[in-house]
């Protein structure tokens, strides 16, 4: 699915065995010698070419004087229709979309009046700084205080691409289960705020709050936890307040 961490790509079998170490020495298994065990770090140079964006693209901000928050969730989760509402409620605000395909979310935020700018990855499951740094070429910083990058659908890659954010907004929806937070501890743990969407849906799906509570507290306890339904403004008022700092 992602081309650039190479999650979803099937193992192939036939590539298992080290060619260089069979080639050179092909009786070693039947002398009952192990090939040497070899682990190449191949994610860290593309980590590190994202940090330098990232350091670039937080300089770009501070310079504009912007708070720029990265949400992250799983599909469904509730991100555009919690955008929607805070896009008409700060109207100093804009977003950066990331999707894999269409631009759906970008038109629907769009008709908040709100500048919405929409980033397709095609086969990547996740935004890097160097995407975002190209989508900010687009975007009319004069007169803004806030940027909400709206990150791919995925618990799990996006947790890895710091993006010049300042601070990561990680949303668990009612519908989702609550042991989600145990399931993908990394982007929980790195979390500086816990969004539970999706509120009003919770007795109709059995939520249980205070186990999903306590789940969210064991996997990111340095994160503030924060309950809205973007549907009734439940607990808006607690998010904007978060926003302004």
């Amino acid at each position: 699915m992602c081309d650039t961490c190479g999650c979803g790509h099937p193992r192939d079998p036939s590539h298992d065995h080290d060619h260089g170490h069979t080639h050179g020495h092909p009786h070693a298994s039947a002398h009952g010698h192990p090939p040497p065990v070899r682990t190449i770090e191949v994610q860290m140079p593309a980590l590190a070419l994202n940090q330098r964006h990232a350091d670039q693209n937080r300089g770009w901000f501070r310079a504009k004087g912007l708070r720029v928050f990265n949400l992250l969730s799983s599909p469904g989760s509730g991100k555009t229709a919690l955008l929607e509402r805070t896009l008409r409620d700060l109207p100093q605000a804009a977003a950066i979309v990331g999707d894999l395909q269409t631009d759906n979310d970008a038109v629907r935020l769009r008709a908040s009046g709100a500048q919405a700018i929409q980033i397709t990855t095609g086969a990547t499951c996740h935004l890097d700084a160097h995407m975002v740094a190209h989508a900010l070429e687009k975007l009319a910083s004069d007169g803004l205080r806030f940027l909400f990058i709206e990150n791919v659908g995925n618990l799990v890659c996006p947790a890895s691409y710091d993006l010049g954010e300042d601070q990561r907004v990680v949303l668990l929806s009612v519908t989702e289960g609550e042991d989600k937070p145990l399931k993908y501890p990394v982007i929980f743990r790195n979390a500086d705020l816990v969004l539970v969407t999706k509120c009003d849906l919770a007795e109709a799906v059995g939520f249980d709050r205070e186990k999903a509570l306590a789940n969210i507290r064991q996997t990111a306890p340095q994160a503030k936890i924060l309950e809205v339904s973007a549907k009734t403004g439940a607990g808006l008022d607690a998010w904007h307040a978060w926003l302004a700092g």
